[in-house]
């Protein structure tokens, strides 16, 4: 890091690494915005193609700081390690080091051992205005995407919920295809609308990280779509969810239908994946 970044992190050039994250086009962290650039304007970054790492700890006088470093590869190394309960010291080279920034965009519940408790920096200091985790106490953006997150995270405890014969009665169209169960028979227009505009997509791309791809059991994918005011989860080989602004804290399940299987495949075939 240059010396003004390194004053800034801490006065002995020591940052207790709590935890980092990924930040890049298939894998950041969905709180801060419905897609990758979305992601990288609120931490004030370039949307680089490859990506970034972000190391959240504290300096030596307990401050909240975010490293952000273009080492990929080595935040996602280290990521994997702490997953599989093994111990990695995750240090950055200075070469790396983007940007070192005041505060923690999302929301951290431990603090380092042996310094003083976490704390905002000056005001003066770092690379750019202080973060902080969005607000997820009512809900909005920042809370849906989250609940989105834990479907995908959480599948078989949702679609445990979901009674297939509840599908039944709704017939799939091209105007009614969400089959959304009984609370929504005759198509739910929130439901609709979603589903039009994630079409859309396929004619006119979307910012990059709006429709991502990830491992799901078997050879199914798990989807992830977001929009303005909306987030939708699917399996390839099953049914989705559809998460809507003005629907507080309700999951709309979405039939299959005759064409939700054709859409989820298209989906499939233009999301970004995680390398």
């Amino acid at each position: 890091m240059a010396e003004t970044e390194q004053d800034a992190v801490a006065a002995d050039d020591a940052l207790y690494v709590l935890t980092a994250v990924l930040l890049t086009p298939a894998q950041f962290p969905s709180v801060l915005g419905d897609d990758y650039p979305a992601a990288c304007a609120a931490l004030g970054l370039a949307p680089l193609a490859d990506g970034y790492g972000l190391v959240l700890g504290q300096d030596g006088e307990g401050a909240r700081w975010t490293v952000v470093t273009d080492d990929v590869s080595l935040v996602a190394v280290a990521i994997a390690s702490w997953d599989c309960g093994m111990e990695y010291e995750l240090s950055p080279d200075e070469r790396s080091v983007v940007a070192a920034l005041p505060g923690w965009p999302l929301a951290v519940a431990v603090a380092a051992p042996g310094v003083p408790a976490p704390h905002d920096p000056d005001s003066d200091a770092g690379d750019g205005p202080l973060l902080s985790p969005p607000d997820t106490s009512v809900w909005g953006p920042a809370q849906r995407r989250l609940g989105a997150d834990e479907i995908a995270v959480q599948w078989s405890t949702w679609r445990e919920q979901v009674d297939d014969a509840d599908f039944a009665t709704a017939e799939a169209s091209a105007d009614d295809e969400s089959g959304a169960g009984p609370a929504a028979e005759g198509g739910h227009s929130g439901v609709r609308r979603v589903l039009a505009e994630v079409r859309g997509y396929l004619e006119t791309p979307p910012p990059l990280g709006r429709v991502r791809s990830s491992f799901a059991p078997g050879s199914a994918r798990t989807l992830r779509a977001d929009g303005p005011g909306w987030s939708l989860v699917a399996r390839t080989d099953d049914i989705a969810f559809v998460l809507l602004d003005e629907e507080p804290g309700e999951v709309l399940p979405v039939g299959r239908g005759p064409e939700l299987p054709a859409l989820l495949e298209a989906l499939d075939k233009m999301a970004v994946r995680p390398s």
